[in-house]
This record gives C-alpha cells, sequence and structure tokens, in this order.
C-alpha cells in the first residue's frame, strides 16, 4: 500500500494506482476528456492536472501514486489551469455538449478565443479504443504538430475496420450539443444551474453531493433551502 496526503487527509491506495484512482477511489471528481477506464492512460487532455508538493501541476490519469505525496485537487492552481484549458475547448470545438457540459460545472463564463469548430481535440480517445478493445488497429495520428489528424492508412477505409461505431461512441465531439437559443455563441452555457447551493468548497476541496439536494429543490422553495443550509453551516 501506498500513503499519501490527499486534500488534507491522509489515505492509502494499492501500489501502482494513479493520482486519477484514488481520487475516484475516495469519492473526489476530477474531470478528464481523453481518460477511459478501459484504455491506457493517455495525458493528452490535461483536464485531470492536480497539484503535487506546492505549484507543481501533473496529470493524475499518467502519473502515479508515490509515498508520502501531498496531492490537491482542487487549489487555486488547478482551478485556474481548467478554467483556461476548457476555455480553449470550447473555442476549438463549440459543437461538443461534453466540453460545454465540462466548462459549466466548472464555472467558465466567457469565452475570449475566437470559435474555431474544430470536429478534433486530438484526445485520442477513438484511436486507443480501436486498438486496444476492438483489436482492429484501422484508425491511427497521421502528420505532425499542427498536421496532426486521425486517418485511416493511406486516406482509405481498411479491411480491418468493421464499422462498429467505437469510435464514435467514445468521442467527446460527436455528441453535438443542444442548439437552444444561444448557439451562435461559443460559450452555451445553456444547461448551467443559475441557484447553485450556498457553499460550493472547502478549502481546497469541493462540495461532494451529487446531485445536489438543494440543487434538486424546484421554484421558491430552492431560496429557502439555500438560507437554511446557510444558517446550518454557520450553527457548526
Amino acid at each position: 500500500m501506498v500513503r499519501l496526503t490527499l486534500n488534507g487527509s491522509p489515505v492509502e491506495v494499492e501500489d501502482g494506482s494513479t493520482l486519477l484512482d484514488a481520487a475516484r477511489l475516495y469519492g473526489i471528481p476530477i474531470p478528464t476528456l481523453c481518460h477511459d477506464d478501459g484504455l491506457t492512460p493517455y495525458g493528452a487532455c490535461r483536464l485531470c492536472v492536480v497539484e503535487v508538493g506546492v505549484g507543481k501541476l501533473v496529470a493524475s490519469c499518467s502519473t502515479r501514486a508515490a509515498e508520502g505525496m501531498v496531492v490537491r485537487t482542487n487549489s487555486q492552481w488547478v482551478d485556474r489551469a481548467r478554467r483556461l484549458l476548457l476555455e480553449l475547448y470550447v473555442a476549438t470545438s463549440p459543437q461538443s455538449k461534453r466540453i460545454q457540459d465540462l466548462a459549466s460545472a466548472m464555472g467558465v463564463r466567457e469565452c475570449r478565443y475566437e470559435a474555431q469548430h474544430e470536429d478534433c481535440i486530438q484526445c485520442g480517445l477513438c484511436v486507443r479504443i480501436c486498438n486496444e478493445q476492438m483489436m482492429a488497429g484501422a484508425i491511427g495520428f497521421a502528420g505532425r504538430g499542427k498536421s496532426r489528424h486521425v486517418s485511416r492508412p493511406f486516406e482509405q477505409t481498411s479491411e480491418l475496420c468493421r464499422q462498429c461505431g467505437a469510435c464514435l461512441y467514445v468521442c467527446p465531439v460527436c455528441e453535438l450539443r443542444c442548439q437552444a437559443g444561444t448557439a451562435e455563441t461559443a460559450l452555451c452555457n445553456g444547461c448551467l444551474n443559475f441557484a447553485p447551493a450556498c457553499f460550493k468548497t472547502y478549502d481546497d476541496a469541493m462540495c461532494f453531493l451529487e446531485p445536489c439536494h438543494a440543487c434538486e429543490l424546484a421554484g421558491p422553495f430552492r431560496a429557502d433551502a439555500r438560507t437554511s443550509l446557510r444558517a446550518a453551516t454557520t450553527a457548526r
């Protein structure tokens, strides 16, 4: 077993566990776009960054837990990095519902970059699921730098492709967002809850109530619920 400190609490995880595994084991949510439990960690999206020690940001999906580590999953540096990354992802693929939902959940309220409407964020999920789960290897990355893209061999459909659709299933961009009244803007926030619970954070840790019982209340009862929760917290 490996002993480390996670958000101020001493915890134990099995040898070989990643920091993302450790966080999820103890019910701490960490956002990801390129990670899937059945695939090899890739560390491409960097949304899963956590702070190790003081000011050192690492990708939790590809960083192994080590003895004595001090890890913070929602510090000021982590929150700032995730917001910036999500802002860039929104500008890259504003049509992705998954990206829009993550942006709303992380409190991103504006996008300062011009929308590009790209159909790929190079998370590598489609390539990895084709290779590792479907055992086909019908697609892969081609090119380098700005020219890097997912491609078929020689731009032709491979005989190895079984048209299973797994690549479309895992793609975070293929899931289009709802074209609501704000569809002309890069940042949607269409599903944003404008009346959240009164407490969201406890120092460096987030509120882990899911679903939030206060947010589940409807209409005029919601404000009363927030007032009651705030009074109860103050009384403690």
